[in-house]
């Protein structure tokens, strides 16, 4: 080792002087000089997204850390973006930051460290996702089993949606919109999220129609080519479509998270247009098929209980045994009614006889004088009473000492109250009268009719005992001393007539139809 005297003049006394800034321009200048662009493997640390959009993020081994930056157009076209813990490799240009006297990585892309680290990466996702609820089955919804318009999500350019329309136009031709988008690249998760929203936004009815199921189809690629469908917004966007939907990205071998979100997941392309419509050629069989059983089922049935009513009917009884009975009935009632109705008549007759044997003309005047005559002395009666009255109040007046002026009032007020009344009364009475008299004249023209002298005018008599009491009975006469018959000029005298044995009646012949008991 040399020793420096300390007479030996400093080193460096004749360097050059930098600025702070000179210095910084002149390292940043070599270290860009130097290194130029690089690729550096390392685990991802703490990663922040400013609000301007650009991506700070550290790389670390087990030995160092350097600080990383991408902006904003970088960030947008990765088609894989750095999370914490993932081990990648970044590409870009290693540079200085000044204002902290820093070093740092200026990355441009970052892809996985290998395969295993992407699908560790995918797996603790699709954990995430799961425990959000977003790939619970009771989320999923069914699918239509033949729906009128099929939206499919897919390269308009590829091999993907010239299968779906020719194994659509196989099975069952339906009417297919196709909304275009990217299926690889950083432009891939955000057109396939806005044509599952878009085709959920359409409006039922409108110009464009409302698909009835969604296939978001792509072919088979590596596990970077279908990264897009893996995206968060990409799964959400799937799990929250209300349009059902049907993913089919890549071969039967290939899984994506969206396969997940789906209502259904189809192991290809072509699958999905298999799922999405049955064939037609069977629904047509099906259908021809279900029509001849429903004729054969029918025509059995028929003929069945056709056979039944012939074996019921053959127990049945005939018609005109069921109805000789009722028609017997029916001719010795109809005989008998005649008789009847005769012997009903005559008993009419009689009652009335008996009801207006009472109703006599004098009795009817003396009811007719003896109203009259009450109707008189109420209205004789009535005038004495309002005099009396209008001499009580009178005098009642006269007893308060009035004022002559008050009670002159008073009595014309008496005299308008009293004065409708006797009008009133005088109405009821000549009202009253008036009833009375239509009342008796026609109680006279029901005895004129109904009294026992119409009825003698018609050939009727009457037989009376020697008292003049009214016989109704055979026997009576039979049992009286004397007899007298009342017609209807006069009364004539008679003399009952003795029993005499009555002849034996000949049998009655039987009926028709009927044979005799003897």
């Amino acid at each position: 080792m040399d020793l420096i005297d300390d007479d030996t003049p400093a080193l460096g006394n004749n360097a050059h002087d930098f600025t702070v800034s000179e210095l910084t321009g002149a390292v940043k200048r070599t270290l860009e000089g130097e290194f130029g662009r690089v690729r550096v493997r390392g685990e991802v640390g703490r990663v922040v997204i400013a609000r301007t959009g650009h991506m700070y993020f550290d790389l670390k081994d087990d030995r160092a850390v350097i600080a990383s930056v991408s902006w904003k157009g970088q960030v947008a076209r990765m088609a894989v973006k750095p999370e914490e813990g993932m081990e990648v490799i970044a590409t870009g240009r290693l540079t200085t930051y000044g204002p902290q006297s820093k070093y740092q990585l200026q990355v441009d892309t970052v892809e996985p460290a290998g395969a295993g680290a992407l699908m560790a990466m995918l797996e603790a996702r699709r954990k995430a996702l799961a425990a959000e609820g977003l790939f619970d089955s009771a989320r999923k919804r069914p699918i239509p089993f033949l729906p009128q318009v099929i939206g499919v999500i897919t390269s308009p350019s590829g091999a993907v949606i010239r299968d779906i329309l020719h194994r659509l136009a196989d099975r069952f031709p339906r009417r297919v919109i196709v909304w275009p988008v990217a299926v690889q690249g950083e432009r891939c998760p955000a057109d396939v999220v806005r044509a599952i929203q878009g085709f959920n936004a359409l409006a039922p009815g409108g110009p464009v129609p409302r698909p009835d199921v969604l296939i978001v189809a792509r072919g088979g690629g590596s596990i970077e080519d279908l990264w897009g469908f893996n995206d968060d917004a990409v799964v959400r966007a799937a799990a929250a479509s209300d349009i059902p939907l049907i993913s089919a990205v890549g071969h039967e071998t290939d899984s994506t998270l969206i396969d997940h979100a789906a209502d259904l997941r189809a192991p290809t392309p072509t699958a999905a247009a298999e799922l999405a419509v049955p064939v037609r050629a069977d629904l047509l069989a099906t259908v021809a098929s279900s029509g001849a059983r429903l004729h054969r089922a029918g025509t059995g049935a028929v003929q069945s209980r056709d056979q039944r009513l012939r074996d019921l009917s053959r127990a049945l009884p005939r018609a005109e045994a069921l109805l000789a009975t009722p028609v017997q009935r029916l001719d010795r009632l109809s005989d008998k009614f005649a008789g009847s109705l005769r012997a009903l008549a005559s008993r009419k007759a009689l009652d009335l006889n008996r009801a207006a044997a009472g109703l006599r003309p004098g009795s009817l005047r003396r009811e007719q004088r003896t109203r009259l005559d009450r109707l008189s002395s109420l209205g004789e009666r009535l005038s004495p009473a309002l005099s009396s009255g209008l001499k009580r109040r009178a005098e009642s007046l006269a007893a308060l000492r009035l004022s002559p002026a008050r009670l002159k009032a008073d009595i014309t007020r008496q005299r308008a109250v009293l004065t409708p009344l006797t009008r009133r009364a005088d109405t009821a009475v000549r009202t009253r009268l008036t009833r009375a008299s239509d009342r008796l004249e026609s109680f006279g023209k029901l005895l004129g009719t109904l009294g026992h002298g119409q009825t003698l005018a018609r050939g009727y008599a009457i037989i009376r005992d020697a008292d003049g009491k009214p016989l109704t009975r055979a026997a009576e006469a039979r049992k009286a001393a004397h007899l007298t018959v009342e017609l209807q000029d006069g009364a004539l005298d008679a003399m009952p007539i003795a029993p005499q044995a009555r002849p034996r009646r000949r049998p009655r012949d039987p009926e028709p139809g009927q044979g005799s008991l003897f």
